[in-house]
């Protein structure tokens, strides 16, 4: 199944369900693994259910899906972290661990990315089906969960680490969750629970924030030739492109990421 066929048949879920198969969206792409299969294989017996408007057939297939991957991916993650990856040749620099998050949204495509100094950088594309649990702050929700996305890169946020916006609103709120304040989110965003009772990306974000009062959030000037933010938002972009260009990004995300972290090692050696 295409990535735009995939979107096209996951707008047919109403919220719950849609959010449900699109965080089992990996899984439909082509696995060697037989579990993982088998996931995918009920994805899209859900959502082709969904087509026929069989919404009770969809639910208990994507019932299915979600325990056969429950503890299961955890086994495959080594080989496989969808729209992630690593520059090798800067894993061990000892300088202080620095990051960079951006989000870019154009019409009903939308993209995240993030880049760390260690190498490590992610992409990943987005679009919203009838019902959006960011409310009316799609772009500042977007801007935040590129900070998620990133922290889930590591198994726990390495201590001492900066993370660099350009979003100050998105900046605003770290601090305020960095403060305690973890009940103040953007103006309309759900907080509803989301698929298995999963709390929503922001909350598990602000828990997270207000329990590491050591990293540091930092304003950066977007577009003003920043290394870190010039390839996060250039990830962001390539990754919203993607929802409406299929094409494979990996080559490309990796030679990006590995010029501009070229970029900032000769900018800090300066």
């Amino acid at each position: 199944m295409r990535p735009d066929e995939f979107h096209r048949a996951l707008d047919l879920l109403p919220a719950p369900l849609h959010d449900r198969a699109l965080a089992l969206r990996t899984y439909v792409k082509p696995r060697h693994c037989e579990t993982c299969t088998a996931v995918g294989d009920a994805v899209r017996l859900a959502l082709t259910a969904a087509h026929y408007d069989q919404l009770t057939s969809a639910a208990q297939l994507l019932d299915t899906a979600e325990q056969l991957a429950i503890g299961h991916h955890l086994a495959c993650r080594p080989e496989h972290q969808p729209g992630r990856g690593q520059v090798r040749r800067w894993a061990e620099t000892s300088a202080p661990l620095v990051a960079a998050t951006d989000a870019s949204w154009k019409g009903r495509a939308g993209g995240i990315g993030y880049v760390a100094s260690d190498g490590r950088y992610g992409l990943r594309s987005r679009r919203p089906g009838r019902h959006d649990a960011t409310g009316c702050s799609r772009v500042l929700v977007s801007e935040l969960r590129a900070v998620e996305f990133l922290f889930t890169a590591y198994d726990t946020a390495p201590v001492g680490m900066t993370v660099l916006v350009d979003s100050r609103p998105a900046l605003n709120y770290l601090h305020r969750w960095q403060g305690g304040e973890t009940g103040a989110m953007p103006a309309g965003y759900d907080l509803r629970p989301r698929h298995a009772g999963m709390k929503p990306t922001l909350v598990r974000l602000a828990e997270l924030v207000a329990e590491r009062p050591e990293l540091t959030f930092a304003h950066v000037k977007g577009h003003a030739q920043h290394p870190l933010n010039e390839a996060a938002d250039s990830l962001a972009h390539m990754a919203r492109r993607r929802v409406e260009e299929p094409f494979d990004v990996r080559q490309r995300a990796h030679d990006l990421v590995e010029a501009f972290l070229r970029d900032w090692q000769v900018a800090l050696a300066a």
